[in-house]
């Protein structure tokens, strides 16, 4: 019988994590959730079983604190879904610098931390999984949305890095561009376009059909979006 995986996923919240948490709970993974509120998380552990850990992605001595915390509760993760990201919109001349340093820096500085104490405790045994969450933003730069599309150019950069370096050596990194809004609570379906949204459950079986790859066909990228969505 196969070892259980264990998944963290960074970023967590109300839609795509919380499909995903419990998409992997029913597919016997035990799942850990970082978030800077995790507190708001309580109600939706106890459902899923899965255990809250506070993290500011951004912050290096947090991140190290964080994985720490997971190797201390026998949670050190084999699968990886970094999802946080920070929009800071407006024309580029009166963008506050301190707010694009911040999309940056929550965007893809902190999937560099989560990536880097992840691989450090998966390379002694040469397997595991990480995946980064894009958007459309990570191949189109859009009027307004400066800060935004650095910071996920700069993931999608990351990613494409990271697969080149590790495959090779048994981690499987990709990157999931997702081309369109996902439907919620607080962003209904539209009655008259029943598929302009994502489906978060649906995505989520995409990230697992990745975890779930044999080697010898990864992927290292791939594209979401409605059957409607133009591109």
């Amino acid at each position: 019988m196969a070892e259980q995986q264990t998944a963290l996923i960074v970023g967590a919240g109300s839609g795509l994590s919380a499909s995903l948490a419990r998409l992997f709970a029913r597919n016997d993974m035990q799942v850990a959730l970082a978030a800077r509120s995790p507190d708001k998380l309580a109600e939706f552990t106890k459902a899923t079983k899965a255990r809250a850990f506070h993290c500011d992605v951004a912050q290096r001595a947090e991140v190290e604190a964080l994985f720490a915390d997971l190797d201390g509760a026998q949670l050190t993760p084999d699968v990886v879904v970094y999802n946080p990201s920070y929009r800071a919109r407006g024309p580029l001349v009166e963008l506050d610098p301190a707010e694009v340093e911040k999309s940056i820096a929550i965007t893809a500085f902190g999937g560099f931390l989560v990536a880097q104490a992840a691989v450090k405790r998966m390379l002694p045994k040469r397997q595991g999984t990480i995946l980064f969450t894009g958007t459309s933003a990570s191949i189109k730069g859009y009027p307004q949305s400066a800060p935004f599309a650095m910071g996920k150019f700069a993931l999608r950069g990351l990613a494409q890095s990271m697969a080149r370096e590790l495959q090779p050596q048994g981690i499987h990194v990709a990157h999931v561009v997702i081309d369109g809004g996902i439907r919620s609570a607080r962003r209904p379906v539209p009655l008259d376009q029943p598929d302009a949204l994502l489906n978060p459950d649906a995505i989520a079986e995409t990230y697992l059909h990745l975890i779930q790859q044999p080697r010898s066909a990864w992927a290292s990228e791939i594209e979401l979006r409605p059957w409607v969505e133009k591109f």
